[in-house]
């Protein structure tokens, strides 16, 4: 079976009633959790954006809290694990603060780690790139954001 392109969807959910969408979007939520959540966001946090970031602050929290520090092996894995539910929390939200937000914090929490990130070349290189990319989205934002994004960065890098 293909899957229909979004203009496609789109042009055909113009056309269908309003109970027909919402029986849509129920099956969507079914099927996949991540669905789930998007549409969780979408109804209940996407009004508040600061909460929204700050309850994904407090999962990258317990998940570092939670980390298998017995290995650099184990502490790689559970690193690219946390990244890798931050950036999907992050997919959630359109606004590119919100993404910076939170790569900034997953960045702070990597680096005040302990065993030290520094201590393995692949934890070095993965907060590096997570710099580089927060540093390209803070260039694409207004200059007032910027700023006071430059100014954590800055600080990020003198801890």
């Amino acid at each position: 079976m293909k899957a229909a392109s979004v203009h496609e969807l789109k042009r055909e959910m113009k056309n269908s009633s309003q109970e027909e969408l919402l029986e849509l979007c129920l099956r969507l939520t079914k099927f996949k959790k991540e669905n789930k959540e998007l549409v969780t966001y979408l109804i209940y946090e996407a009004s508040d954006e600061h909460s929204y970031v700050e309850s994904v602050k407090r999962e990258i929290d317990n998940q570092f809290d939670n980390i298998n520090k017995q290995t650099y092996y184990l502490v790689k894995k559970s690193v690219r694990k946390i990244l890798r539910v931050a950036k999907k929390y992050i997919r959630y939200s359109p606004k590119k603060e919100t993404e910076v937000e939170v790569l900034l914090y997953f960045c702070l929490k990597l680096k005040t780690m302990s065993p030290s990130y520094e201590g393995n070349s692949i934890l070095v290189n993965t907060y590096n790139r997570q710099l580089e990319l927060i540093e390209k989205i803070v260039s694409k934002l207004d200059e007032d954001l910027q700023y006071d994004y430059g100014l954590e960065i800055e600080e990020l890098n003198e801890l």
